[in-house]
């Protein structure tokens, strides 16, 4: 695993196209998902550890009941927006959609 690329504004746009509901604000990229409850988010976020320690990633994780709000961006290269965003997110859309 490389170190993480930052992306222009445009390179974010053109990322989030293929990511319904993902918004670029604040130098993050971030989306809300909906549970059945609080066990189910819970659940959720506990299957998605794994995909975040293998990638180096630890997104800022907020836990409202049954919503989780994901917030991404790279504190260790000064809270930007990078490639390994965008992975992540994919990541978190591919396995909510199961």
């Amino acid at each position: 695993m490389g170190k993480p690329k930052v992306l222009t504004k445009k390179e974010i746009e053109m990322g989030l196209k293929n990511l319904p509901g993902w918004k670029f604000e604040s130098n993050r990229i971030s989306k809300e998902y909906k549970f059945k409850d609080f066990m189910d988010s819970l659940g959720f976020v506990n299957s998605m550890t794994p995909v975040f320690e293998a990638n180096d990633h630890h997104p800022d994780t907020h836990i409202m009941y049954n919503k989780i709000l994901f917030e991404l961006q790279r504190f260790d290269i000064g809270g930007k927006v990078t490639d390994r965003d965008l992975f992540i997110a994919h990541e978190i859309e591919r396995h909510y959609n199961k």
